[in-house]
């Protein structure tokens, strides 16, 4: 018998590309919120004109993110990533070329959001939950969450760099020409789909009926809403909710990039406590913490020193709702259809993230501030917590007919 070549794609290199395209991806994408001001003060829109476009990025890539996730499951993730790189960088350049409202909205919102669900962590997540046993798959779906915090901590001041240096319209078209290291690193996800012995005889659309008609899956989908709601409000809006209120412009992208590096240790944090704490409860409890956290902040005197707080403190909730959730789809219903039952849950958190992006900027727009959505935030958190607390985390029992 031949002998068969050794795969360099080891689990270590594996987790390693993953990580990085979530860098390149998440940091890219986290300094959306630092453009809002130039580009509406430039080409004379409101804030709703940008709101709209990222809120509408952030739907599409929900909705076309279990679409992107069947395609990883059966074609390979390596693929879906390259096409999603493409679109990713071919959005950023037309976007910083944008002359309309509704070019703007097409490009920053419907082509960009296309990519990201190429490129982030449904897809990701599908390669590493097959490639990693179980008992680590909750510590690896937490490494490469950090990986994306890692992006928005390093990425984030270049893009202010940037910003105050070429101005926006060069720096979309550098952040684009960075954002075409993705596609090399997809080569590191390529999968050996024959030696996959977990699969079993099931179609994508059982799979997705099964999930759909499971009481805990649909409590983990809605509590995901208000985790995109939360994160996207504050990713966009915060640079200028601060401005308003006369803190300079380092502050912001300062708290930004707190949350970022503060996320590398909750999301770690989460990974780990998710293969030895039930992850309901870790669920609910940063949901419940976010809720005290977005209160005190609200509510305290507004400092320089009460937002680096505030960025430390939601940092360390900020993704870390990543991690418990893929691995609990994973557990649920094992790994075969992972990407695309993460990416229907994801759907769900960009639901979320496109109203907190959109009645962001239209809130302001028609009240003149952001109280509305901060006692939203406040409200959904504490929502959310509860829905978590009764989840059944329990394997699913199939029929010993659906076994491979």
């Amino acid at each position: 018998m031949p002998t068969r070549t050794p795969d360099w794609r080891t689990p270590t290199v594996v987790l390693v590309c993953g990580g990085l395209i979530l860098t390149l991806a998440m940091g890219i994408r986290h300094g959306f919120g630092l453009f809002l001001q130039p580009i509406s003060s430039d080409l004379g829109w409101g804030r709703e004109t940008f709101a709209l476009a990222l809120a509408v990025q952030n739907l599409v890539w929900g909705a076309t993110q279990p679409f992107a996730g069947m395609l990883a499951d059966r074609f390979g993730s390596a693929k879906v990533i390259v096409i999603g790189g493409v679109c990713y960088v071919l959005g950023l350049v037309l976007m910083a070329n944008a002359t309309a409202p509704w070019l703007f909205v097409l490009t920053a919102g419907v082509l960009i959001g296309v990519g990201l669900s190429g490129v982030t962590f449904s897809v990701v997540a599908g390669v590493l939950g097959r490639r990693f046993p179980p008992e680590q798959r909750s510590m690896v779906l937490g490494i490469s969450a950090a990986a994306g915090s890692f992006g928005q901590f390093a990425i984030l001041p270049l893009t202010q760099w940037l910003l105050s240096s070429i101005g926006w319209h060069s720096a979309l078209l550098v952040l684009g020409a960075v954002g075409l290291l993705i596609a090399p690193l997809a080569a590191g996800m390529v999968e050996r789909r024959e030696t996959q012995a977990h699969s079993f005889q099931q179609s994508a659309g059982q799979a997705m009926g099964e999930a759909l008609g499971h009481r805990g899956y649909v409590l983990l989908t809605l509590g995901f809403f208000v985790c995109g709601f939360q994160v996207v409000f504050v990713a966009v809006h915060l640079p200028a909710y601060l401005a308003d209120r006369g803190l300079p412009a380092h502050v912001a992208v300062t708290a930004l990039a707190l949350i970022g590096l503060f996320n590398i240790i909750g999301t770690y944090a989460t990974g780990w406590l998710g293969g030895r704490v039930s992850k309901k409860y870790i669920l609910s409890f940063i949901y419940f913490s976010r809720a005290v956290v977005f209160a005190l902040f609200f509510w305290l005197p507004l400092t320089a020193y009460s937002v680096y707080t505030f960025a430390v403190a939601l940092g360390l909730l900020w993704l870390s709702t990543v991690p418990p959730t893929n691995a609990m789809v994973a557990q649920i219903f094992g790994v075969r259809y992972l990407a695309m039952l993460a990416g229907f849950t994801f759907f769900s958190h960009q639901i979320g993230s496109f109203l907190g992006a959109w009645l962001g900027g239209m809130l302001y727009d028609s009240t003149g501030s952001y109280d509305i959505v901060w006692y939203l935030s406040i409200a959904l958190g504490v929502v959310a917590g509860l829905l978590n607390l009764p989840i059944d985390e329990r394997t699913i029992k199939r029929p010993a007919a659906m076994a491979a």
